[in-house]
């Protein structure tokens, strides 16, 4: 059984993803970061760093965004999110997911400039690709959409500055477990920090 704790519109938002793509069967549940949901006592005593996603799988933790996405990625192979058999794409997947977890998602907190020029680093290695890495959506394109689109919708960058990101965003967007995670989270309503 697995039980995915999220707060609407956060980094959770890839793991909620990413198990609609996979086509697991899970229970969610909402933890509203406005209403310091991730503080309350029977959170915490899940996930005592109070941090979200938590994906509970059979009563194990586990937490990370990157950790999650590569559960489901091993757990679920006829989705197809990790390349198949290639040790050097399987890398480029880890290598893109820790570029984003230390260097892009912390970019925001440091301000339009700042942001950018780390989303320049972002679009420079995207390389005018369609995906991430390979011929294929991967858990690396999950993670970048989630974090380009919060950054579009936070700091609102002139779209004309990153146009590969801004094409794989309009791409990744158009899919169905993404359009279904947006039209859930967007219901239960956003209470994000600025």
């Amino acid at each position: 059984m697995l039980t995915l704790y999220f707060a609407p519109g956060s980094s959770s938002m890839a793991a909620h993803i990413a198990l609609h793509e996979v086509g697991a069967a899970f229970e969610s549940r909402p933890v509203l970061l406005g209403s310091k949901g991730t503080r309350a006592p029977e959170f915490l005593a899940i996930n005592p760093r109070g941090k979200v996603p938590t994906l509970v799988v059979d009563g194990h933790a586990l937490t990370e965004v990157a950790g999650i996405l590569f559960y489901l990625a091993r757990a679920y192979p006829a989705a197809k999110l990790l390349p198949d058999g290639d040790p050097l794409q399987e890398a480029e997947v880890v290598s893109w997911m820790s570029f984003l977890a230390s260097g892009v998602h912390p970019a925001r907190s440091q301000g339009l400039e700042y942001a950018q020029g780390i989303w320049a680093l972002a679009e420079q290695r995207l390389g005018g690709r369609d995906w991430a890495v390979g011929d294929r959506y991967s858990i690396a394109d999950i993670h970048l959409f989630r974090l380009f689109w919060r950054f579009g919708s936070s700091l609102k960058p002139d779209p004309a500055a990153f146009p590969g990101l801004t094409r794989h965003h309009d791409r990744i967007i158009q899919r169905p477990a993404v359009a279904k995670t947006i039209e859930i989270e967007k219901a239960i309503g956003y209470a994000l920090p600025a």
